[in-house]
């Protein structure tokens, strides 16, 4: 009787313990920062929205946003993974060193797109799961399977999917989608080549030789550069409309134009050096980022201190229409004989 228990119960231990063992490579396959920044710009989407969410649902609709962008990562190493082989950056995924097979990134990358959009549309709105099924479809199926390997247009075409996350976190809160999620949307939208494509001046023999048509490849690197300067000038005006349109304060047009400057400078940089200086087109990349997240961080700030302000207005409010109503020296019990006023019974 022990004896035939004993194997019962290792066996589940020991497929736990795999199980553990291989669950960073899942993780790694979902693309981890960059599935942080599309729940970030989320979430800085659905803060700033003029709607209010339950914070059970909001924390549903976050982990939803989060599965749903770790599932387009997932979905994309499962269908470039023979391109994610040839190149240095990408050798090390858990695909092309055999960790994880490319049936099993399917079916976990099915499986977490289905879960996230149908977890959205039961528990919060059917508008918001549309987007992020979307989402997912365009990039997976429009950038990923098409435009990636057939154009030096792919990241700008393909960067509508990376720019939809607050327009989801909006309509999360909302259920509708307005101008300014539209002005978010633009702002990811315009930021995605230059930031893009410094990264891609730098491995540029490495998509060469996986035989992916990106811009300089194709068009060289001074033509990059130029695209990258052009970019970065359209970007700043557009950053700036937030606080020139009256959603976003002060902090954040401080924020925005001064990023934006500096974002411009990199970007002259990387066009002075006709796109050959690698270590101009590594400052802007890693700027870039840090960029994207001082622009919606100063949203959330800015969106935080209109909640706080709206907050003390209320109870202001409320407080001088109760001292309107009951006047302290005229209230009086409604039951017997006493009569209460400021200076007592």
């Amino acid at each position: 009787m022990m004896m035939t228990a004993i194997p019962a119960l290792r066996f589940p231990l020991a497929a736990r313990l795999r199980l553990a063992a291989r669950l960073p490579y899942f993780v790694a396959l979902m693309k981890p920062r960059v599935m942080a920044l599309a729940v970030f710009t989320a979430f800085v989407g659905m803060m700033v929205a003029p709607s209010r969410i339950d914070p059970l649902l909001g924390l549903v609709a976050i982990l939803a946003i989060a599965a749903a962008a770790g599932a387009a990562g997932v979905l994309n190493m499962w269908y470039d993974a023979d391109i994610d082989a040839v190149m240095t950056r990408t050798a090390e995924r858990p695909i092309p060193r055999g960790e994880v097979s490319r049936a099993e990134a399917l079916a976990f990358g099915l499986a977490l797109a289905g879960g996230s959009v149908v977890a959205l549309a039961v528990f919060v709105n059917a508008e918001a799961a549309g987007l992020l099924a979307f989402t997912i479809l365009f990039y997976v199926a429009v950038y990923t399977m098409w435009l990636k390997r057939s154009t030096p247009q792919n990241i700008v075409i393909g960067g509508a999917a990376g720019a939809l996350p607050p327009v989801i976190g909006w309509t999360v809160a909302t259920g509708d989608v307005r101008l300014e999620p539209f002005i978010l949307f633009l702002i990811i939208f315009l930021w995605t080549p230059a930031h893009f494509w410094a990264l891609a001046l730098t491995r540029t023999d490495e998509y060469a030789r996986a035989g992916v048509p990106m811009l300089p490849v194709v068009a060289g690197r001074n033509a990059t550069a130029k695209q990258i300067f052009v970019y970065s000038l359209l970007l700043l005006p557009v950053s700036i409309l937030p606080w020139a349109l009256g959603f976003a304060g002060g902090v954040y047009g401080t924020v925005a134009a001064a990023c934006g400057a500096i974002f411009v400078t990199l970007a002259v940089k990387v066009l002075r050096s006709r796109g050959i200086n690698h270590h101009a087109a590594r400052r802007l990349f890693a700027f870039s980022i840090v960029y994207l997240f001082m622009l919606f961080a100063a949203l959330l700030v800015g969106s935080a201190n209109r909640s706080i302000r709206a907050s003390f207005a209320r109870t202001a409010s409320t407080l001088e229409t109760s001292q309107a109503t009951f006047p302290a020296n005229q209230l009086q019990t409604s039951h017997g004989p006493f009569r209460v006023s400021a200076g007592g019974v």
